[in-house]
This record gives C-alpha cells, sequence and structure tokens, in this order.
C-alpha cells in the first residue's frame, strides 16, 4: 500500500487524526525534505525511517517505492505542506503504482488551494488552477492575461521575490481589475490582501513580502 498524506500547510493542528495514524503504521515515509519533515514527525512523536522524493529524484526513486509495496511494505508519501502532487512530488508515483496495479489511496486534508479559494470570496466554481507562474517574464504575462480573460477563478501559486514583478505586469495589464493575494495561510501572520492590481503593486513594490503565497484572479466580467 502507498498513500498519499496532506501535511499542514502551516498551522499543525490542522494534520488529520487519518493522518497521523497512516504515519504512525507506515513502515517508509518518503518526504520533499526529510529535514522540514521531522520537525513535524517530531512534534507528533513519531519514528519511522525516512527517504527523500522530489521533483529531481522521482523518476528513479519510485521504482524503488514501488517495489517495496509490492513486498508489502507500507508507505507513507508526503510533501513540506499540503497535499502531495498538486506542485508537489508525487504524480508520477501516483501514476506508476496505478498502472502497475499497486494498491494507493489517497487521503483528504489541507491544501492552500481550496483555503485560499474560499477564503478569497471570489467565484469558487469553476475555477482553475496552475501551479506556480513562469519564472520567465514574457510568459508570466502571457499566464496572467489568459487568466484576465478566463471565466473561471484562477489560482497561481507565486514567490515571495517574485510577486512584486508579477503584480507589476498586472498593473501594466488590468490596473482596475479586484485580485487577492494570498499569504501566509494557517499561520499566525496569515494576510488576505484584496484590492486592484493597482493598488496591490503599489502595495507590494514598498512592503516586503513574505512566505507562500496564492494569487487569486476573478472571472472576467462578460
Amino acid at each position: 500500500m502507498i498513500t498519499f498524506v496532506p501535511t499542514p500547510i502551516g498551522n499543525l493542528g490542522d494534520i488529520t487524526l487519518r493522518a497521523i495514524e497512516t504515519l504512525r503504521e507506515a513502515d517508509l515515509i518518503a518526504c520533499e525534505d526529510t529535514r522540514h519533515s521531522l520537525k513535524l514527525l517530531s512534534h507528533l512523536e513519531i519514528s519511522k525511517p525516512l527517504t527523500s522524493l522530489h521533483d529531481h529524484n522521482e523518476a528513479t526513486k519510485g521504482p524503488e517505492l514501488i517495489k517495496r509495496a509490492k513486498e508489502g511494505e507500507k508507505i507513507a508519501i508526503i510533501s513540506d505542506a499540503g497535499t502531495p502532487c498538486l506542485s508537489d512530488p508525487g504524480h508520477r508515483l501516483l501514476k506508476a503504482a496505478r498502472d502497475q496495479d499497486i494498491e494507493f489511496t489517497v487521503l483528504p486534508g489541507p491544501s492552500a488551494i481550496t483555503t485560499a479559494l474560499v477564503a478569497s470570496g471570489f467565484p469558487p466554481h469553476p475555477f482553475s488552477f496552475h501551479g506556480f507562474l513562469h519564472v520567465k517574464k514574457g510568459k508570466r504575462s502571457k499566464q496572467l492575461q489568459a487568466a484576465l480573460d478566463s471565466a473561471e477563478t484562477t489560482l497561481f501559486f507565486e514567490s515571495p521575490h517574485r510577486i512584486p514583478s508579477t503584480l507589476e505586469i498586472l498593473n501594466d495589464l488590468s490596473p482596475e481589475t479586484l485580485i487577492c493575494v494570498a499569504r501566509e495561510l494557517t499561520k499566525k501572520f496569515e494576510t488576505l490582501h484584496h484590492g486592484t492590481c493597482s493598488e496591490l503593486n503599489t502595495h507590494f513594490q514598498t512592503h516586503k513580502a513574505k512566505g507562500e503565497i496564492v494569487l487569486l484572479i476573478p472571472p472576467a466580467k462578460s
């Protein structure tokens, strides 16, 4: 059995009882960053063998985990925060497990995507999530223009050091469009910044952003 286990996106109290039980019963826990995951596991007083599973080794580590699952081991998959596979490692392993008829399950739990979507106050459906915005400004601009033109609420992850540049692009494209920047969700300094592209561009040019960020753009007005 391979179990994909969501972990808290900030507040450690958000982990589910089922997730804790799964981690306690696992023979091996595969982590995006073992050092980061040790903090959570120590908090839960769980001591299990750990192995790394991240974007750079998933293709090679996957077959090893599949083999161990075939031999009867219980494998738990966790990322640094939130649900594995959603802009986090795990998708290739899950697909391999499905293709090879290895039993697997995905637990429900914390996700910055759904938390930000509901908290933003924008229409929750339909919506689309596009992971991290592109590093290159030209491609990022095309992604943002497509979101501004979309009939759906659109969500992106963005890094704190790039959010000023991204908001500058949005200000150039559509200064009066209302958007939301959700930051540090579930944590002590959680903030939901609502305003026009122009207003938030001005704010973040002078206020350094920190922590995890979700950028939300509402549906285009018909």
